[in-house]
């Protein structure tokens, strides 16, 4: 017998097959999925405790975002738009004016929006920017993770260390009291170790931890510490490897994959995020070491410049999508990633057959779920997987007339149609509603860490209406 049949459903499996079940059904069992199918075998095979009545409903796979940041969520809006002010904004909360209660506050905030959005697992790097981390001690790192266990998805880590030359200044807070001392690369590798040993494929395999140095661009040769930087990079790259790790850079723009490829960092489990502007070259590389790309649609980088997803396909390079954070103007939303991401290159090639809406799903379910090494349990709907299914409304103005179920949740859902959530076989969100977390205490929290982190670094006149926000057809005060 099994525990939880969701039945009458309209299955969109992203299995081998790419079934799509008009009128489908899962089991579960435990945390993992017994059976897909139609509704009238599986229910016949599988009686169940619990029934769950999908009618009108999408029953697909949990998203996996494949690149996000840690503490974006409490940065949101500061600097009004502008990258100077918020990236000074990011550095200072990340190095200094952050404690664990910040960090807590910010992994439940970030994680109950992935949940109601459909984000059954998601990808954290510990702090902001590609070289920020708030690894001096790995206090920071256990509340993050504590924060995500409240909500119940599954959750990838990144930590590691940032740009020499070191030492850098971080600091402790006791009420009120600002404490300054020096972190060296050897104290920040081993708060790093110590996270993996603490934390790595941990709690039924809900957490796992990557580990990420700096990317070197352009120019490093010249800058400060470039030796101590490349030594640096690959006594990360080796650690990883000899821990099986997912190893993950930020940042990624034309010149520097061509430099993560001379000192031997990339491979099949490295993951590079943004990568605008690539060359040929570049792109040739990324297959050549089976390197994955996590674009990130939405985020600035990507109007700056270019990401050549299909360019990077069509060469054999796995390209997954990632969100890059809910700040300074995004959001936790896949659907909205997914479909940013077929206009954005459709618009580049004026051409409206550029990346298939399937392509786009396989690239935040299945397809991310196998860079991680987890797509032996999830990213698809199929026997002896982890049970993390999603349910998404399709009775929705918006989603009508019901024709072509697999064109609606690509083109037109949004996260907030998502219905009810399983991970491990638990039923996380029901109509919307989170069932183990009290939602209103985790925006009350948030909130307030947030306030406190702004007054800490006298952030407060980054908060007001910029001078042309209203009436202009570009705010000027943006240029830098």
């Amino acid at each position: 017998m099994a525990d939880i049949l969701i039945k009458n459903g309209i299955v969109i499996a992203i299995d081998p097959a790419r079934r799509i079940i008009a009128d489908g059904a899962v089991a579960i069992t435990g945390d993992r999925i017994v059976a897909v199918g139609p509704t009238a075998e599986v229910e016949a095979a599988h009686p169940a405790g619990e029934v769950i009545d999908a009618r009108g409903i999408a029953i697909m796979p949990g998203f996996v975002d494949a690149h996000a940041h840690a503490g974006h969520g409490l940065i949101k809006t500061l600097g009004g738009g502008k990258s100077d002010p918020w990236y000074q904004a990011c550095r200072g909360a990340y190095t200094v004016g952050s404690t664990p209660e910040f960090w807590f506050a910010e992994a439940q905030l970030a994680a109950l929006e992935r949940l109601r959005f459909g984000v059954t697992t998601g990808v954290s790097l510990l702090g902001g920017g590609d070289s920020v981390m708030r690894t001096d001690e790995p206090v920071y790192g256990d509340a993050h993770m504590e924060g995500v266990l409240g909500i119940g998805t599954r959750s990838v880590v990144a930590v590691g260390t940032t740009r020499p030359p070191h030492p850098l200044t971080y600091a402790r807070w006791n009420s009120e009291t600002r404490t300054d001392y020096p972190v060296t690369f050897e104290q920040q590798f081993a708060t790093c170790r110590t996270l993996i040993d603490r934390w790595h494929a941990s709690h039924d395999g809900r957490l796992h931890v990557a580990l990420l140095t700096p990317t070197l661009h352009r120019g490093y040769r010249e800058a400060a510490g470039a030796e101590e930087a490349v030594a640096q990079s690959r006594a990360v790259r080796q650690f990883a490897a000899e821990r099986g790790l997912v190893f993950t850079q930020d940042g990624h723009s034309r010149g520097s994959v061509r430099i993560a490829h001379e000192i031997g960092i990339l491979g099949p489990r490295t993951l590079l995020s943004h990568a605008t502007g690539l060359d040929e070259e570049e792109i040739a590389i990324c297959a050549e070491t089976g390197t994955t790309i996590v674009h990130n649609p939405s985020a600035v980088a990507a109007i700056l410049a270019r990401c050549p997803v299909t360019e990077l396909i069509d060469a054999g390079v796995t390209v997954v999508i990632g969100s890059d954070a809910t700040a300074p103007d995004r959001s936790a939303d896949m659907f909205r990633h997914m479909q940013q991401c077929m206009h954005y290159h459709r618009t580049h090639f004026h051409d409206p057959s550029w990346l298939p809406p399937g392509k786009a799903l396989e690239m935040c379910t299945i397809d991310a779920a196998r860079v991680l090494g987890l797509d032996a349990e999830v990213g698809s709907l199929e026997a002896g997987k982890k049970a993390d299914v999603i349910l998404v409304d399709l009775r929705r103005p918006h989603l009508y007339p019901a024709h072509m179920p697999e064109f609606r949740v690509t083109y037109f859902a949004n996260g907030n149609d998502v219905h009810t959530v399983l991970v491990g076989g638990k039923v996380l969100l029901r109509d919307r509603t989170p069932l183990h977390v009290n939602q209103d205490a985790v925006l009350d929290a948030a909130q307030r860490e947030a306030e406190l982190m702004i007054d800490r670094l006298g952030l407060r006149h980054a908060l007001e209406t910029p001078r042309m926000f209203w009436g202009h057809s570009r705010d000027l005060d943006l240029i830098e």
